[in-house]
């Protein structure tokens, strides 16, 4: 393995002095490395790839240097716009470096088990770089030439002034996980949930963002005997739940639609908050445990933003805050109650059962028992 401490260094070596990015389990460790020995404006968690690279392409323009955008290959989406538009050779020619998690990757022409959200994009990584004309290489666990190729990809950056990406296979790199910050909440996130849909009507249309609140709602709703998939567990497309909930909202104005949120999600697409503020039969419950929870732990700006003032600047008619499991049911009815657009903020720790299973099943047939179960008819 390629101790991640290391890896930094050899970066830094080679005059990357500048960290952007969005956290990626497969990175954990070299996430860990960069929360602990670099500067906070030297190393940023950004609120989308997208958004990164753009912190990147800052940072060349200021200094001449080249910096490093780090995201799982499902983000790399989000950096095409200014992967294309910006940084590229053919605009503003901006040399970066891209460290990107390969989720769902291939190996000899066969595709590693992951989850479903990570086959398609596992698929066409290497693919998808070379027709965005990005010169990249494979780090693996047993490389022996780390050092040279770290030297030559940084060479091409710079000598071409273009992007350049080291794609990181699972299990590449070893070190310390990320150290859990103190929460100032003791409610954990599995118990609000459990407070939000006892609060909810039986007739409520439930949107769950991706990672543990899905997998938390979903465990919840077995325990109750209940149809799991009644909920859309939203995988993969991590900050568009609420767009998603949104969109069900518009065309089913009879129903209660709740979306559960959570603040990374939140903080990645943000300005939805516009959209789904004028939906009068909207509820938006926002878990917030100020952490990246789902992919190691990493921090999120989240305990730092007023959410509630920001909802209500985005239109919602009504927002409320709950810290404590007595207040959540309460919120909950409030919102209801009210009839018009309403957002609800819970904060909660950053821990999580370590036996939290996955939902079974596959997302097509997820989608099929949740259309069924609004009266969709499908044919």
């Amino acid at each position: 393995m390629i101790d991640a401490n290391a890896f930094l260094a050899l970066l830094q070596s080679h005059g990357v002095g500048f960290f952007a990015g969005v956290p990626d389990s497969l990175l954990s460790p070299l996430s860990a490395q960069l929360l602990e020995t670099v500067p906070a404006d030297r190393h940023i968690i950004a609120a989308n790839e997208g958004s990164a690279l753009a912190l990147v392409a800052g940072y060349h323009l200021a200094t001449g240097a080249v910096g490093c955008a780090y995201m799982q290959n499902s983000g790399l989406t989000n950096a095409i716009s200014p992967l294309t538009s910006l940084l590229d050779a053919e605009v503003y020619s901006v040399p970066a470096l891209l460290v990107i998690g390969w989720r769902g990757e291939m190996v000899a022409g066969k595709q590693l088990k992951d989850e479903p959200q990570h086959a398609k994009m596992g698929r066409i990584t290497l693919d998808l770089l070379s027709c965005l004309e990005i010169p990249h290489a494979v780090l693996h666990a047993e490389a022996e030439d780390v050092a040279e190729c770290v030297e030559r990809i940084l060479a091409c950056a710079r000598t071409q002034s273009r992007p350049v990406a080291l794609v990181v296979r699972q299990g590449t790199f070893s070190g310390d996980a990320v150290a859990t910050t103190a929460s100032p909440c003791a409610l954990t996130r599995e118990e609000a949930l459990a407070a939000v849909i006892g609060a909810l009507p039986d007739d409520a249309v439930v949107v769950s963002t991706t990672g543990k609140v899905s997998r938390e709602l979903y465990e919840l709703r077995v325990a109750r005997g209940e149809q799991p998939y009644g909920d859309f567990l939203t995988v993969g497309s991590m900050g568009h739940a609420l767009q998603i909930a949104s969109g069900v909202a518009l065309a089913r104005p009879e129903k209660t639609v709740v979306c559960i949120d959570g603040d990374g999600a939140l903080i990645m697409h943000m300005g939805g908050l516009a959209t789904s503020a004028a939906l009068p039969n909207l509820v938006h419950i926002v878990m917030n445990n100020g952490a990246h929870e789902s992919v190691g732990g990493q921090p999120t700006n989240g305990f730092l933003i007023d959410m509630p003032g920001l909802a209500r600047a985005c239109g919602y008619a009504a927002a409320w805050r709950a810290c404590e499991a007595g207040e959540v049911a309460r919120v909950i009815a409030q919102a209801l109650s009210a009839r018009r657009s309403s957002f609800v903020e819970i904060r909660t720790s950053a821990t999580s059962r370590h036996d939290l299973s996955r939902p079974k099943g596959s997302p097509r047939e997820a989608k099929r028992v949740f259309m069924h179960r609004i009266g969709v008819v499908q044919e």
